[in-house]
């Protein structure tokens, strides 16, 4: 595995047996320069290490492409120029103050939200949050009219093609890590995030945690056709919180004996995160021809990684 070796110092365990014996891998991904692709586009050092092959202009305009659809989307639907400045590390942070109050006829210009950050002003930044989660599970055809979603999948595609199918390969091998596994990504996105038992199906859960604020990292999940592998309750922000703090939450949340982390990402951050927690790190590399990068990465890499600190018998075979 060599340089993108980030091996945690000691085994870690459950403290809580389940009902069943079913072992779930729980997978933790950073999303930029991991799953996709935008920075190294708009700097140039993803075209940068094909030695003059790709074309750096070029990957510079797909990348200011993105940025403006997601300002877009995050300006127009997603309340961003009201709660930017109240970033929380996931949607239902604030669920306690949400009343539950029949929001189709509210006019969230005119409720006067803003600062001070008292209960009243939580209470509705609560229902921004809850509006977002379902505006976040219709998907993007319920913002974008049928031209829109053409310029929208074209950009996919030639992003898709610029980048030797890295968006497609890392969407693939998600879809792979949570092959048969609805149950379990649907059942973790509860609010209050507990699983006590786990059905015959749950052997693997995707969740993402992300060093940007939430709701861009949202919209980004939708525009880079994300959303169908993270539930809005699997997205996390460590923007204001840190990785660790966001990786000790998710421990909580599958607090069992047969439960297993693996955190993939390309970042010191989650890398040093990793290690505290005890979990494997799997290192993304932009460089060509790296078996840590999309296309790329197989289900066998990341077993082994499995198999180093778990010392499961079985780890190279874990996705099915």
């Amino acid at each position: 595995m060599g340089e993108n070796v980030c091996i945690p110092y000691k085994e870690t365990k459950g403290v809580v047996k389940n009902t069943m014996d079913q072992r779930l891998d729980v997978y933790i991904w950073d999303m930029d320069e991991t799953l996709i692709l935008l920075k190294s586009l708009l700097n140039g050092t993803y075209a940068e290490n094909f030695n003059g092959s790709k074309d750096l202009q070029k990957g510079v305009e797909i990348g200011k492409m993105w940025e403006k659809h997601i300002l877009d989307l995050c300006d127009n639907y997603f309340f961003y120029e009201q709660i930017e400045n109240y970033n929380k590390p996931f949607l239902d942070a604030l669920i306690q103050y949400d009343d539950g109050r029949d929001l189709s006829g509210y006019d969230f210009d005119q409720d006067g939200f803003g600062p001070p950050h008292d209960d009243d002003n939580k209470r509705k930044l609560a229902y921004r949050h809850r509006d977002i989660a379902q505006k976040y599970e219709k998907g993007l055809h319920n913002f974008f009219d049928q031209e829109t979603m053409k310029v929208w999948d074209e950009l996919y595609d030639i992003t898709d093609k610029f980048t030797d199918r890295w968006l497609s390969s890392a969407r693939a091998f998600l879809e792979q890590c949570s092959s048969g596994n609805k149950d379990a990504t649907s059942s973790v996105a509860s609010a209050d995030g507990n699983i006590d038992t786990l059905d015959s199906k749950d052997q693997h859960v995707n969740i993402l945690v992300t060093s940007g604020s939430l709701i861009p990292s949202l919209v980004k999940c939708l525009l880079f056709r994300l959303d169908s592998v993270f539930t809005h309750g699997n997205v996390y922000s460590s923007w204001d919180v840190g990785k660790h703090q966001c990786f000790q939450w998710i421990k909580e949340r599958f607090s069992s004996s047969n439960v297993r982390f693996c955190v993939i990402g390309d970042g010191w951050e989650e890398c040093e995160a990793a290690q505290t927690m005890t979990w494997p790190f799997v290192k993304i590399d932009l460089q060509p021809g790296s078996s840590h990068r999309f296309p790329g990465l197989t289900s066998r890499t990341v077993g082994c990684y499995f198999s180093v600190v778990y010392g499961s018998p079985d780890a190279e075979n874990d996705i099915d």
